[in-house]
């Protein structure tokens, strides 16, 4: 099977350029709530998952955060593990048929969001429950996650638009 994307059809090449660029805004969108709860931070991150009730308290100008129960994260490990379970095979089938990226990368790019979603929603219960330096596991696996869905992203698209034109 010898499927490329800029070799496809005018129409199932802008339907699949739609898609991506809908999951990329999706990913946009939640970054945007990430910046927002946790100012991309790696304290940010502890005080969204620990809360803050000590330190809000103390100081009276702090956001009051409460502690994240364990049925919250159930329904956000729950959500996000389906979500960017479907999410990433989109985009993977997609990008696996990419003509730019080839041989050990095109598998590396494929399978690494996978485990980063383990990882990223695994280490949360860990900062959680055990400790908070389990928070550089969810910090590093969720910008290797996301590097990845936007390279996979920025490649299909690459070789659907404007790869076809050019070759």
């Amino acid at each position: 099977m010898d499927i490329k994307l800029h070799n496809l059809d005018r129409g199932i090449r802008n339907f699949l350029s739609l898609y991506l660029l809908v999951i990329l805004i999706g990913i946009i969108v939640g970054l945007l709530y990430l910046k927002f709860s946790t100012s991309l931070t790696a304290e940010g991150t502890i005080t969204s998952l620990n809360g803050n009730e000590e330190r809000a308290v103390a100081e009276m100008d702090v956001e009051f955060k409460f502690p994240k129960s364990v049925a919250e994260l159930l329904v956000t490990t729950h959500n996000h593990i389906f979500g960017f379970a479907f999410m990433i095979l989109g985009v993977g089938i997609i990008f696996f048929f990419n003509s730019t990226v080839t041989g050990k990368w095109k598998m590396f790019l494929m399978l690494e969001p996978l485990i980063s979603t383990i990882l990223t929603f695994g280490s949360i219960w860990l900062v959680r429950f055990v400790d908070s330096s389990f928070v550089l596991v969810t910090i590093i696996s969720a910008i290797l996650l996301y590097a990845s869905l936007i390279i996979m992203i920025a490649v299909s698209i690459y070789d659907l638009k404007f790869k076809s034109v050019a070759g």
